[in-house]
Protein backbone atom coordinates (compact mmCIF):
# COMPACT_ATOMS: atom_id res chain seq x y z
CA UNK A 1 0.00 0.00 0.00
CA UNK A 2 2.03 3.38 -1.07
CA UNK A 3 1.76 6.82 -1.53
CA UNK A 4 4.14 9.14 -3.58
CA UNK A 5 6.80 11.30 -1.59
CA UNK A 6 5.88 14.08 0.70
CA UNK A 7 8.05 17.29 0.11
CA UNK A 8 8.17 20.52 1.87
CA UNK A 9 10.83 23.89 1.53
CA UNK A 10 11.05 27.38 1.37
CA UNK A 11 8.33 28.89 -1.53
CA UNK A 12 4.85 27.43 -1.28
CA UNK A 13 3.90 24.85 1.54
CA UNK A 14 3.52 22.18 -1.31
CA UNK A 15 4.16 18.51 -1.11
CA UNK A 16 3.17 14.86 -1.97
CA UNK A 17 1.56 12.96 0.69
CA UNK A 18 3.87 10.46 2.75
CA UNK A 19 4.74 6.22 0.77
CA UNK A 20 3.48 3.64 2.91
CA UNK A 21 4.44 0.02 2.86
CA UNK A 22 1.63 -2.82 2.76
CA UNK A 23 1.86 -5.60 5.04
CA UNK A 24 5.25 -7.56 5.34
CA UNK A 25 5.04 -11.01 6.32
CA UNK A 26 1.79 -11.02 6.80
CA UNK A 27 0.40 -14.24 7.62
CA UNK A 28 -2.93 -13.32 8.91
CA UNK A 29 -7.57 -9.94 9.09
CA UNK A 30 -12.23 -9.86 11.78
CA UNK A 31 -15.32 -8.07 11.59
CA UNK A 32 -17.35 -10.93 13.07
CA UNK A 33 -15.39 -11.26 15.85
CA UNK A 34 -17.36 -8.98 18.16
CA UNK A 35 -20.43 -11.53 17.46
CA UNK A 36 -19.14 -14.41 19.24
CA UNK A 37 -17.27 -12.39 21.86
CA UNK A 38 -20.34 -10.28 22.65
CA UNK A 39 -22.46 -13.36 23.23
CA UNK A 40 -19.45 -15.38 25.15
CA UNK A 41 -19.95 -12.12 27.13
CA UNK A 42 -23.16 -12.18 28.35
CA UNK A 43 -22.71 -15.81 29.90
CA UNK A 44 -22.50 -15.86 33.28
CA UNK A 45 -19.27 -18.11 33.26
CA UNK A 46 -16.35 -18.66 31.10
CA UNK A 47 -16.40 -21.87 28.73
CA UNK A 48 -14.68 -24.43 28.60
CA UNK A 49 -13.02 -23.17 25.61
CA UNK A 50 -12.61 -19.81 26.20
CA UNK A 51 -10.80 -21.04 29.69
CA UNK A 52 -8.25 -23.35 27.43
CA UNK A 53 -7.99 -20.28 25.15
CA UNK A 54 -7.54 -17.19 27.59
CA UNK A 55 -5.27 -19.11 30.40
CA UNK A 56 -3.46 -21.42 28.06
CA UNK A 57 -2.41 -19.74 24.89
CA UNK A 58 0.06 -16.35 25.25
CA UNK A 59 -1.76 -13.28 25.46
CA UNK A 60 -1.87 -10.87 22.82
CA UNK A 61 1.42 -8.94 22.02
CA UNK A 62 1.25 -5.46 20.27
CA UNK A 63 4.82 -3.87 19.67
CA UNK A 64 5.27 -0.72 18.06
CA UNK A 65 8.69 0.46 17.02
CA UNK A 66 10.19 3.76 15.42
CA UNK A 67 12.96 4.47 13.67
CA UNK A 68 14.74 7.26 11.95
CA UNK A 69 17.68 7.21 9.16
CA UNK A 70 19.10 10.38 9.72
CA UNK A 71 19.53 13.19 6.86
CA UNK A 72 21.65 14.96 4.16
CA UNK A 73 22.21 17.49 2.48
CA UNK A 74 22.30 17.84 -1.46
CA UNK A 75 23.46 21.40 -3.05
CA UNK A 76 24.00 19.87 -6.25
CA UNK A 77 20.17 20.86 -7.71
CA UNK A 78 19.34 24.19 -9.13
CA UNK A 79 16.71 26.44 -7.77
CA UNK A 80 14.68 25.57 -11.05
CA UNK A 81 14.96 21.94 -10.63
CA UNK A 82 14.04 22.35 -6.65
CA UNK A 83 10.91 24.22 -8.02
CA UNK A 84 10.04 21.74 -10.39
CA UNK A 85 10.35 19.13 -7.54
CA UNK A 86 7.71 21.25 -5.58
CA UNK A 87 5.29 20.96 -8.25
CA UNK A 88 3.48 23.67 -8.04
CA UNK A 89 5.04 27.34 -7.76
CA UNK A 90 3.88 30.65 -8.50
CA UNK A 91 4.73 32.04 -11.19
CA UNK A 92 8.19 33.38 -12.09
CA UNK A 93 9.04 32.32 -8.16
CA UNK A 94 11.80 29.77 -7.67
CA UNK A 95 12.22 27.33 -4.50
CA UNK A 96 15.50 28.05 -2.32
CA UNK A 97 15.21 24.80 -0.54
CA UNK A 98 13.57 21.82 0.04
CA UNK A 99 13.20 18.77 2.31
CA UNK A 100 12.15 15.39 1.40
CA UNK A 101 11.23 12.19 2.99
CA UNK A 102 9.12 9.16 3.03
CA UNK A 103 7.33 7.96 6.06
CA UNK A 104 6.42 4.33 5.92
CA UNK A 105 4.68 1.61 7.72
CA UNK A 106 5.10 -2.11 7.87
CA UNK A 107 3.04 -4.62 9.71
CA UNK A 108 3.80 -7.91 10.71
CA UNK A 109 1.10 -10.53 11.82
CA UNK A 110 1.38 -14.05 13.68
CA UNK A 111 0.30 -15.60 16.28
CA UNK A 112 -1.44 -18.91 18.30
CA UNK A 113 -4.53 -20.21 17.54
CA UNK A 114 -6.65 -23.18 19.01
CA UNK A 115 -9.66 -25.23 17.75
CA UNK A 116 -12.61 -26.11 19.36
CA UNK A 117 -14.47 -29.27 17.41
CA UNK A 118 -17.72 -28.56 19.19
CA UNK A 119 -18.85 -25.30 18.62
CA UNK A 120 -16.58 -24.99 15.30
CA UNK A 121 -14.86 -21.85 16.32
CA UNK A 122 -10.89 -21.13 17.18
CA UNK A 123 -9.68 -18.59 19.28
CA UNK A 124 -6.38 -16.59 17.72
CA UNK A 125 -3.81 -14.78 20.12
CA UNK A 126 -2.92 -11.92 17.42
CA UNK A 127 0.98 -10.78 18.14
CA UNK A 128 1.20 -7.74 15.84
CA UNK A 129 4.21 -6.14 15.34
CA UNK A 130 3.83 -2.49 13.63
CA UNK A 131 7.31 -0.82 12.19
CA UNK A 132 7.11 3.25 11.56
CA UNK A 133 10.04 4.82 9.85
CA UNK A 134 11.56 7.44 7.42
CA UNK A 135 13.12 7.16 4.61
CA UNK A 136 16.32 9.40 4.82
CA UNK A 137 15.41 12.36 4.51
CA UNK A 138 17.44 14.85 2.36
CA UNK A 139 17.86 18.80 2.53
CA UNK A 140 18.02 20.89 -0.63
CA UNK A 141 19.81 23.48 -0.84
CA UNK A 142 19.33 25.49 -3.82
CA UNK A 143 23.25 25.40 -5.94
CA UNK A 144 22.46 29.28 -6.09
CA UNK A 145 23.72 29.58 -2.70
CA UNK A 146 27.03 30.04 -1.67
CA UNK A 147 27.47 27.70 1.08
CA UNK A 148 29.20 30.23 3.35
CA UNK A 149 26.55 32.93 2.56
CA UNK A 150 24.10 34.19 4.70
CA UNK A 151 21.40 33.26 2.49
CA UNK A 152 22.27 29.42 2.61
CA UNK A 153 22.20 29.78 6.51
CA UNK A 154 18.71 31.13 6.54
CA UNK A 155 17.61 28.62 4.03
CA UNK A 156 19.38 25.67 5.50
CA UNK A 157 17.80 26.49 9.38
CA UNK A 158 14.25 26.66 7.65
CA UNK A 159 14.66 23.51 6.05
CA UNK A 160 16.18 22.27 9.44
CA UNK A 161 12.58 23.07 10.99
CA UNK A 162 10.99 20.83 8.50
CA UNK A 163 13.50 18.20 9.71
CA UNK A 164 12.49 18.50 13.18
CA UNK A 165 8.80 18.59 12.69
CA UNK A 166 9.02 14.61 10.81
CA UNK A 167 11.61 14.23 13.50
CA UNK A 168 9.01 14.91 16.56
CA UNK A 169 5.63 13.86 15.23
CA UNK A 170 7.37 10.11 14.47
CA UNK A 171 7.22 9.18 18.25
CA UNK A 172 3.47 10.89 18.90
CA UNK A 173 2.42 8.45 16.24
CA UNK A 174 4.04 5.32 17.93
CA UNK A 175 2.37 6.08 21.11
CA UNK A 176 -1.07 6.93 19.56
CA UNK A 177 -0.86 4.03 17.40
CA UNK A 178 0.47 1.64 20.65
CA UNK A 179 -2.22 2.99 23.21
CA UNK A 180 -5.15 2.30 20.24
CA UNK A 181 -3.73 -1.38 19.14
CA UNK A 182 -4.12 -2.59 22.79
CA UNK A 183 -7.38 -1.03 23.61
CA UNK A 184 -8.92 -2.78 20.56
CA UNK A 185 -6.79 -6.42 21.38
CA UNK A 186 -6.47 -6.10 25.10
CA UNK A 187 -4.74 -9.10 26.53
CA UNK A 188 -7.80 -11.75 25.54
CA UNK A 189 -7.91 -13.67 22.22
CA UNK A 190 -10.42 -13.65 19.61
CA UNK A 191 -12.90 -15.54 18.50
CA UNK A 192 -14.14 -16.68 15.09
CA UNK A 193 -15.45 -19.82 13.11
CA UNK A 194 -12.94 -22.33 12.12
CA UNK A 195 -10.38 -21.49 9.70
CA UNK A 196 -11.03 -17.58 9.61
CA UNK A 197 -9.57 -15.71 12.10
CA UNK A 198 -6.06 -15.42 10.96
CA UNK A 199 -7.90 -14.33 7.56
CA UNK A 200 -10.53 -11.51 8.77
CA UNK A 201 -7.31 -10.34 11.64
CA UNK A 202 -5.43 -9.56 8.14
CA UNK A 203 -8.90 -7.60 6.85
CA UNK A 204 -8.82 -5.56 10.07
CA UNK A 205 -5.87 -4.48 9.65
CA UNK A 206 -5.72 -4.07 6.05
CA UNK A 207 -9.21 -2.03 5.98
CA UNK A 208 -9.04 -0.17 9.44
CA UNK A 209 -5.29 -0.11 11.03
CA UNK A 210 -3.10 0.61 7.65
CA UNK A 211 -5.51 3.80 6.63
CA UNK A 212 -5.83 4.78 10.58
CA UNK A 213 -2.01 4.62 10.41
CA UNK A 214 -1.26 6.46 7.43
CA UNK A 215 -4.30 9.34 8.66
CA UNK A 216 -1.81 9.37 11.78
CA UNK A 217 1.36 9.93 9.68
CA UNK A 218 -0.03 12.41 7.35
CA UNK A 219 -0.92 14.88 10.65
CA UNK A 220 2.87 16.25 10.06
CA UNK A 221 1.68 18.34 7.31
CA UNK A 222 -0.80 20.92 9.65
CA UNK A 223 2.95 21.66 11.01
CA UNK A 224 4.66 21.89 7.64
CA UNK A 225 1.98 24.16 6.14
CA UNK A 226 2.84 26.32 9.39
CA UNK A 227 6.39 26.31 8.98
CA UNK A 228 5.79 27.54 5.24
CA UNK A 229 3.29 30.67 6.35
CA UNK A 230 3.37 33.68 4.55
CA UNK A 231 4.78 35.39 7.26
CA UNK A 232 8.27 33.42 7.21
CA UNK A 233 8.37 33.87 3.44
CA UNK A 234 8.09 37.75 3.73
CA UNK A 235 11.20 37.05 6.73
CA UNK A 236 13.10 35.06 4.51
CA UNK A 237 12.52 37.89 1.64
CA UNK A 238 14.26 40.27 3.59
CA UNK A 239 16.64 38.86 6.12
CA UNK A 240 20.60 38.95 5.02
CA UNK A 241 19.55 41.94 3.57
CA UNK A 242 17.14 40.57 0.75
CA UNK A 243 20.11 38.31 -0.40
CA UNK A 244 18.19 35.02 -1.15
CA UNK A 245 15.08 37.27 -3.04
CA UNK A 246 18.18 38.79 -4.80
CA UNK A 247 19.88 35.83 -6.11
CA UNK A 248 16.28 33.81 -7.05
CA UNK A 249 15.36 37.54 -8.58
CA UNK A 250 18.42 36.99 -11.21
CA UNK A 251 16.59 33.46 -12.39
CA UNK A 252 13.11 35.71 -13.83
CA UNK A 253 13.14 36.12 -17.46
CA UNK A 254 14.41 39.67 -18.78
CA UNK A 255 11.45 41.38 -18.84
CA UNK A 256 11.82 42.71 -22.96
CA UNK A 257 11.96 46.94 -22.71
CA UNK A 258 9.06 49.11 -24.15
CA UNK A 259 9.69 50.71 -27.87
CA UNK A 260 9.29 54.02 -27.77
Amino acid sequence: MTAPHRSSGWGRPVGRRPRFTGLRAVMVAGLFFSLFVGRAAEAAERTPFQVRCEDTIKKTVTVLVSQKHGYSIDTHLSARALTVMKDVAPAYSFAAGLTRTESRVEVALGGPILQDPASGYECVAPQIDVELYYMPVVIYIARELPPDSCAYKEVLAHEMRHLQAYTDHLPKVDQQVREALTKRFGDKPLYAPSGTAMSALEHEINSGWLPYIRGELARVEEQQALIDAPEEYARLGKVCGSEIATILGKLRPAVPARRP
